[in-house]
């Protein structure tokens, strides 16, 4: 869809961080950049199905504002997967790049933008590259496996604010239309204070690949990665992440602490659990009860909800308050798919030099995710300073092996399969 060039094109697409414990950010009120439109190059880091559905996407955002992209380079583990990829785009040979490295040869290239869409383990080892190197980021959620990584990712956020670079996460619900209502109108009351709450993501197992004859333990891991903690951080955190950062946003802080149960029933493949059943605790009195599945032939659901002192709501759904008609509550417009709309705000940030960074939301979603699954793991209390700040905590150094440092340096070993934590015992 291309909006014509002179029609005005008046959208809801920026967030700001703004005082108060109840509201974590607030959109403005912007104007998309007219006149003649500006071409894009870019670069992929990870040719997978979401990397490719990335690229795609930001194609997308990039016509209806009115610009041009160039996929001038890509890299991913696999070789075959970046010349499909190349192919698909019309890049040359000289610009694809494979293996645990080729992601640094990627940055060395003449792009504006670069996507990071590689298992989890990656992103913080890539992000950082792609700060370092100047470049634009839309990173993928989530961005770590453990609070080693995660902390690197908030760091490096930093870097890229004080650079002036623009950093869009794949939190997509923040960019979505109904989300963005509602979370305009609990920050301004609609359900007065939140006082508890659930958020779910509950669904079936996802592929696994049997292993190749001679394969490697890094390319079993790599074509395997949603089956392997080490490598996804488990679905608690892969997968899940999207309704934690909800609860996140709309409370507008992360929780203070989390205990939890979960376990093993049916998966025969990896080192993950099938399910997780959490208290995430955001102090106040705020409790969000957090759950999830990967188990087929269970009931499913996908979804958030918050119970406040004048109201209820559900994220992205129906609100339940008798303040809301008085709030005045703006019409937020955005892009039918999200996933096209964070690509929108991301060149509009980049055109207006108005930088959009995402870093430390996204990377305090996941990090969320990794308590709540450590808490599971161990069954004992975890507590969100015992990942941030006191570094006499057993967990506050935790880096799960392999780590992406193992990968370039070639010393992957495959954890043992069918075998995972047991509470009171790790």
């Amino acid at each position: 869809m291309t909006a014509p060039k002179n029609l005005p094109r008046r959208r809801f697409i920026k967030n700001v961080a703004i005082a108060g414990a109840a509201i974590s950010a607030l959109p403005l009120f912007n104007v998309h950049a007219q006149g003649a439109g500006r071409k894009f190059k870019i670069g992929l880091v990870g040719c997978g199905g979401r990397g490719n559905g990335a690229v795609e996407n930001l194609i997308e955002g990039a016509k209806f504002l009115g610009h041009e992209i160039e996929v001038h380079a890509v890299a991913d583990f696999f070789h075959d997967r970046a010349t499909g990829t190349a192919k698909k785009h019309g890049i040359a040979a000289e610009r694809v790049f494979s293996g645990a490295t080729g992601y640094r040869q990627l940055m060395e290239q003449p792009i504006d933008i670069v996507l990071l869409a590689t298992p989890p383990v990656f992103r913080p080892v890539h992000f950082e590259a792609a700060v370092h190197a100047g470049k634009h980021v839309f990173i993928e959620k989530p961005v770590a496996v453990d609070p080693v990584g995660a902390r690197k990712v908030i760091a490096i956020g930093e870097v890229a604010r004080q650079k002036g670079l623009s950093v869009v996460a794949g939190t997509q619900r923040r960019h979505q239309g109904s989300y963005l209502r509602n979370q305009y109108a609990v920050a301004h009351g609609a359900i007065g204070k939140i006082v508890g709450g659930t958020v779910s993501w509950c669904g079936g197992k996802l592929w696994f690949k049997q292993r190749d004859q001679g394969e490697s333990d890094a390319s079993y891991l790599v074509r395997n990665w949603t089956s392997f903690s080490e490598m996804s951080g488990d679905h608690i955190v892969e997968q899940h992440v999207h309704n934690l950062d909800v609860a996140n946003w709309f409370i507008g802080r992360p929780p203070q602490s989390a205990v939890g149960f979960g376990g093993r029933a049916r998966r025969q493949t990896g080192d993950q659990f099938d399910f997780f059943s959490v208290d995430f605790n955001y102090g106040d009195d705020v409790h969000i009860h957090s759950m999830c599945r990967q188990i087929n032939g269970t009931y499913g659901g996908v979804n958030e909800f918050f119970n406040g002192t004048e109201g209820t709501t559900f994220g992205g759904g129906k609100m339940s308050s008798v303040r809301l008609a008085s709030l005045n509550v703006p019409e937020f417009k955005t892009h039918a798919n999200p996933y096209v709309e964070e690509h929108i705000a991301l060149l509009d940030s980049i055109v207006k030099g108005e930088p959009l960074n995402a870093a430390r939301t996204v990377a305090e979603s996941t990090l969320t995710g990794i308590m709540g699954r450590i808490a599971c793991y161990t069954g004992q209390i975890v507590r969100w300073s015992d990942l941030t700040a006191n570094a006499e905590s057993p967990w506050y150094q935790l880096s799960l092996s392999p780590s992406a440092a193992d990968f370039e340096a070639g010393q992957v070993v495959a954890p043992k399969e069918n075998v995972c934590p047991i509470p009171g015992e790790t």
